[in-house]
């Protein structure tokens, strides 16, 4: 092998990797965007439930539970800011089981004396098959229980 052949062979190695990293930077880009198409917000407030009075204002003595999902991919985050009492975090957690979520990541926080303020990470099961509207629904029927 002469020095023109090597130098021949190392250019066009070079000129491969440099197209392999320009591909795959393309797949990284295209991946993120993906995930910041793919996560939906949902945010289901007192008045989607037919508990007002006549005059919009009234709800149940004790408020709902603030809950937000949202997906990105076959995961979900949970966000539920509800009233501190004996096994909420208990029955939450045992609700977001039952919709066939595997639980990755706990955070309880404590917002003042009476509330909490639970962050939950997970993976949706093959069997899960919700939207995060619905999500959010079961488990403030759950929480309401």
């Amino acid at each position: 092998m002469d020095k023109t052949s090597v130098l021949g062979d190392a250019i066009k190695y070079l000129k491969h990797l440099q197209e392999r990293v320009k591909t795959l930077e393309e797949q990284t880009t295209k991946q993120t965007m993906e995930s910041a198409v793919l996560v939906k917000r949902s945010l289901v407030t007192a008045e989607d439930e037919s508990s007002t009075d006549g005059e919009g204002g009234s709800y149940d003595e004790h408020p709902l539970p603030e809950i937000e999902a949202r997906v990105c991919n076959n995961h979900i985050l949970l966000r539920v800011h509800c009233e501190k009492h004996k096994g909420v975090l208990v029955d939450l957690l045992s609700k977001v089981e039952e919709l066939n979520l595997a639980i990755l990541h706990t955070n309880v926080a404590t917002f003042g004396s009476l509330a909490l303020d639970i962050t939950i990470i997970a993976d949706m099961e093959t069997e899960f098959n919700l939207t995060a509207k619905e999500v959010v629904k079961r488990l403030r029927a759950g929480l309401r229980r």
